[in-house]
């Protein structure tokens, strides 16, 4: 009878230690950085916490398989789903139909697309099936799409871990053909409308004086900084992790970018996004920030750049990008005032707000009624195409203030 009950203990640890491993397996199908040694772990404390709660059995696996703010998410979907939530995993596998959907609100958290494709069980003849299958283009009767066009146009929110990886991928090459702008030094230019008196001097000496030959200059031109303020709020999280691999990408393509997160504080992650490995410098970036994916505090974050930054980076007239969807904790205080130093500290403020992307949007919160009358330009950024967009924004001067940007400055006064 012992060694029967020994056996059935045994038994029990066994399927347990084998059902935690699938488990990580689609944790890591989801993106999560999930090896081996975190398996071990994730038994090993399941055996110290027992299974007697179900509530102390998440926070167990939370506590091994989690590392930071942006992954919480993605185990908090796939453990309700793997453990047999019957509501959710029905959900999830209507995700995985191919069946026409109504634009209807649904109540609760919306599921990711990238743990509906880890529970989707895959053989080795859908692999190979899908290693030979060619990207399928739909044709219409006026227009003609491709596979990577439908990629550029979709929110970041909705795309699948296939199409993340495909983005990034298409993020690292793109570049941020910023417009050049004079400088106050000066180059030598043969067509240049301006004499240089030191070069014309030279020349004169070296021929004794019988021939002046007038050399001429221009201003030199250069890139203006450029500075990217950008929010990593919970509202934000499904974007900025997107945004910051534009970051790096821009500021491994040129000179003078400097690069700011806020949350509930400030922080500056310049140096961090100058390494050349992506996953180095964002791993960098997530070990020096603290206030991932919790509250926003955009008049705070703005005192202290105002205060401690903008007299170091927004010199030489400084191009600055503001990341936000506006929405802040503290209803707005002080914020207005900081905006206004902001915008008359630097050559253009242009504000990136992925809430534009909706055709009803209004701009009803405190925050964003405070920030829209102090910038240049008021876009979207949520797809491939609204960072598309921004390049050709940025490649040429613009009026302080466009038509489309009027509009919502009239609706706020």
């Amino acid at each position: 009878m012992l060694r029967d009950a020994d056996d059935t203990a045994r038994g029990a640890q066994g399927r347990l230690a084998l059902n935690i491993m699938h488990f990580a397996r689609t944790l890591r199908a989801a993106g999560l950085p999930v090896g081996p040694g975190k398996v071990l772990q994730a038994v090993e404390a399941v055996e110290a916490t027992g299974l007697d709660d179900r509530r102390v059995f998440y926070w167990t696996l939370h506590a091994v398989f989690v590392n930071r703010r942006d992954q919480r998410e993605i185990f908090d979907q796939a453990f309700h789903v793997f453990w047999r939530n019957p509501q959710l995993l029905e959900r999830m596998m209507g995700l995985l139909l191919p069946a026409l959907r109504a634009d209807l609100k649904r109540e609760g958290p919306e599921l990711s697309r990238r743990v509906a494709e880890a529970m989707m069980p895959r053989t080795d003849a859908d692999r190979q099936g899908k290693a030979q299958e060619r990207p399928e283009v739909q044709v219409d009767a006026a227009l003609t799409f491709s596979e990577r066009e439908l990629l550029q146009a979709r929110d970041f929110e909705k795309m699948s871990t296939a199409e993340i990886a495909l983005a990034k991928q298409a993020i690292r090459r793109m570049t941020l053909p910023l417009m050049t702008v004079p400088t106050r030094r000066f180059q030598p230019s043969p067509t240049g409308r301006t004499a240089d008196p030191r070069a014309t001097l030279r020349r004169t000496l070296r021929s004794g004086g019988q021939v002046i030959d007038l050399a001429r200059r221009r201003r030199r031109e250069r890139h203006p900084p450029l500075v990217v303020l950008c929010d990593i709020s919970g509202s934000m999280s499904r974007y900025s992790r997107m945004i910051l691999h534009f970051l790096h990408a821009v500021t491994n393509d040129r000179d003078r970018v400097h690069s700011f997160v806020f949350g509930t504080r400030l922080t500056n992650i310049t140096r961090h996004l100058r390494l050349k490995d992506v996953d180095a410098a964002l791993e960098k970036v997530s070990a020096a920030v603290q206030d991932w994916s919790g509250g926003t505090r955009i008049g705070t974050s703005l005192t202290e750049f105002n205060r401690v930054w903008s007299r170091r980076v927004l010199g030489q007239g400084a191009v600055v990008l503001m990341i936000t969807d506006g929405l802040d904790r503290d209803a707005g205080a002080g914020l207005e005032a900081q905006m206004e130093r902001l915008h008359k500290s630097c050559r253009r403020l242009v504000w990136l707000n992925p809430l534009l992307r909706y055709e009803g949007f209004q701009p009803k919160s405190a925050g964003i009624r405070a920030i829209l009358p102090h910038v240049d330009e008021f876009r979207p950024v949520h797809n491939l195409d609204s960072l598309a967009d921004l390049a050709r924004v940025l490649d040429h001067e613009g009026p302080r203030r466009p038509d489309n940007l009027r509009r919502w400055v009239e609706e706020v006064a």
